[in-house]
């Protein structure tokens, strides 16, 4: 149910931008709903990061699978169980960049006997990495619309994502792993009885947005052609703030700019927010030191004590008529 929701609001998100170019509204679809949503992407994201980051920490509860530092003559794993900056940084870099976790990943199914049986979960790995660094080389080589002249990382991108010149345009790598990457993780959560009972419409949404964003921007490329030098044109106004809206931009531009600025309006409220997340997760970005110093928590209000010799002094004469050994006489 979840899913056929999901796919009925992007449907409904097609038909609107399809709707808005019929009706003529170019410049709403074309300046007023991007820098709307550069507006709130730019703003929401940020308060989000503060959000988490004025969030108290009193202990460290890093997650760990390998040797704590603590006696000399035990060796630690500094990746695994990081003591230092240093460790924190090389597990962060492997996490952001490798998802070093995902790739120890196991899934657990239950087997007959009755038992459970543990097998490997590379593929979900293997389709994240598609996915997610797709997705970056995919954004980058799309800063050539909006830098003049075109950034240089770009076009360098661009040369070898087309490296194999399959067709006129070139058929990019990365847009058909993009594309089977997308479909993989969201096939997953329908065909998957455990991924399926958990997940809810906010897990089906941006799934499908974003392969709607893709299969729009594939099809502008190879099927329905539009006129990239007004396209270029239209988005150097939106950087300069000078906007313009050329002729000759089909609908099938504004249905893909449009559904762009709904991902950017719904990533700082979503669980998309992952990307900024991790950096802020004291699961990942605290040193293990718990064994190696004493962690005091500073937002511990004073608290009056009672010691020992404070209440062998309340009692003492009961305490010696029970013949109780007293420390003090």
């Amino acid at each position: 149910m979840n899913s056929i929701v999901s796919f009925f609001l992007v449907s409904v998100l097609i038909l609107a931008g399809w709707a808005g170019h019929a009706a003529g509204l170019d410049f709403f679809l074309g300046i007023i709903m991007p820098l709307l949503a550069a507006l709130i992407f730019i703003i929401g994201v940020p308060l989000r990061i503060i959000r988490w980051a004025s969030s108290p920490v009193p202990f460290r509860i890093t997650t760990t699978c390998g040797q704590q530092k603590s006696l000399p003559w035990i060796k630690p794993d500094n990746l695994e169980s990081p003591y230092n900056t240093a460790g924190v940084i090389g597990r962060m870099i492997l996490e952001v960049l490798f998802f070093r976790s995902l790739f120890r990943n196991t899934r657990t199914d239950l087997a007959e006997g009755p038992g459970l049986s543990y097998a490997s979960s590379k593929w979900l790995w293997i389709f994240a990495m598609l996915f997610h660094w797709s997705f970056l080389i995919i954004v980058i080589r799309h800063l050539r619309f909006f830098t003049e002249p075109v950034f240089i990382l770009s076009s360098l991108l661009e040369g070898i994502d087309g490296i194999f010149q399959v067709g006129i345009p070139v058929l990019f790598i990365t847009d058909i792993l993009f594309i089977t990457s997308i479909s993989y993780l969201f096939i997953r959560r329908i065909l998957v009885p455990r991924i399926k009972y958990i997940s809810l419409a906010s897990d089906y949404f941006p799934l499908l947005l974003i392969l709607a964003i893709a299969v729009t921007g594939v099809l502008m490329r190879h099927f329905y052609k539009v006129d990239i030098i007004a396209v270029k044109k239209l988005a150097m106004g939106l950087v300069t703030f000078s906007p313009v809206i050329p002729d000759g931009i089909g609908a099938f531009f504004y249905i893909h700019l449009f559904l762009v600025c709904v991902l950017f309006i719904y990533i700082p409220a979503s669980k998309l927010m992952h990307m900024a997340g991790i950096f802020m997760s004291p699961t990942r970005n605290l040193a293990n030191t718990n064994r190696i110093k004493r962690h005091i928590n500073p937002w511990n209000h004073p608290v009056k004590v009672h010691t020992y010799e404070e209440w062998e002094d309340e009692f003492r004469d009961r305490l010696k008529s029970c013949g109780i050994p007293l420390e003090r006489e």
